[in-house]
């Protein structure tokens, strides 16, 4: 089953997201768009518009939205209005009411497919925590710990993702969206937050470059949580501590390669009478050094729309409970 395809937002997630759907048999992207009209000569073989209703206007199957948090609602709605499956990037806007309205465009559909990019579900090193972690290896889920850090760099303050009528949030709403997904992901929802969000170097900035969260869920599952704009080295970590051991990421692949390599390290917990230096258990480490997470979220959405898998991870449920932790996040942590 072939489907036609169009890109809106031709950036760097739109040309990663090419660059997938190009290797994959079932996509045929037959237009691009973007608001830069120049782009249109590296796309001869394409349709090309700067006008994204236009796009929608095409015989297509689905569509990528690649563009800013301000407008991706608009479009993932139109789109979904129009019958086709949608996959967008995360956030899924700049607001919970952003994607509650989505969420009300995607219940008048006749069951389109609709996925957010929440793509570090799809990395090895946490694919392989989820399994010991469903396997009950180590027992229950005592507290995890994810630090997601990045050096915010010459342009910080003059890039959209600081203006907050493009992006609607800081840091947290553009990185550490990733680590509170994995926190939900692995401990279930959250009934208790404290937090608190600054901007504490770029002070010409009205949108947070540190965010600081402390989780708990009903069943007394912890997690603490740090998204920094200022880490200065870009820095990957998520803990997980059970009751009979514990797992370890440290680093995630990328294109730039900056977090890092991806491992996983996990140990049994070891007490006096079975270890000689208490303290240290014996530990175990697995590397992995392909990043195939853009490819398999990309198959598992067209799976969904073949019907080879009911649900997507990244569905609009996913969305809109994250988005309730980032709001969260932010209403118990400015002043």
């Amino acid at each position: 089953m072939k489907l036609k395809t169009a890109i809106i937002g031709m950036g760097k997630m739109g040309l990663i997201r090419k660059k997938v759907l190009e290797t994959h048999p079932g996509f045929e992207i037959v237009a691009v768009c973007d608001n830069n009209e120049d782009l249109a000569k590296e796309y001869p073989n394409l349709i090309f518009s700067s006008d994204w209703q236009q796009i929608l206007k095409l015989e297509l199957d689905s569509v990528f939205v690649c563009t800013y948090n301000y407008i991706s609602p608009d479009i993932i709605c139109a789109a979904l209005n129009k019958g086709l499956h949608v996959f967008s990037e995360k956030p899924p806007g700049r607001y919970v009411s952003d994607i509650k309205k989505i969420i009300t465009a995607e219940q008048a559909t006749n069951n389109k497919v609709l996925k957010f990019g929440f793509n570090h579900r799809f990395h090895y090193a946490v694919m392989e925590a989820k399994a010991m972690i469903d396997s009950g290896r180590f027992g229950n889920i005592l507290w995890a710990r994810g630090i997601y850090g990045k050096a915010g760099g010459l342009s910080f303050d003059k890039n959209w993702r600081s203006d907050p009528k493009l992006a609607g949030g800081g840091i947290l709403l553009d990185q550490g969206i990733h680590m509170l997904d994995l926190m939900r992901y692995f401990l279930g929802d959250f009934a208790e937050i404290k937090s608190y969000v600054d901007n504490f170097h770029w002070k010409n900035v009205e949108l947070e470059d540190n965010a600081f969260a402390l989780m708990k869920t009903k069943t007394g599952k912890v997690a603490m949580v740090h998204s920094s704009a200022t880490q200065w080295k870009h820095k990957f970590s998520f803990d997980l501590f059970m009751e009979n051991g514990y797992i370890c990421i440290d680093g995630i692949l990328s294109s730039t390669r900056s977090y890092g390599e991806e491992k996983i390290t996990f140990a049994k917990k070891q007490f006096e009478d079975e270890a000689h230096a208490f303290g240290k258990p014996r530990e175990e480490t697995i590397y992995f050094d392909t990043d195939d997470s853009w490819r398999l979220e990309v198959e598992e959405f067209y799976d969904c729309i073949v019907g080879k898998k009911q649900q997507p991870m990244g569905n609009s449920e996913d969305a809109l409970k994250v988005m309730e932790l980032v709001e969260w996040v932010y209403e118990e942590g400015k002043e």
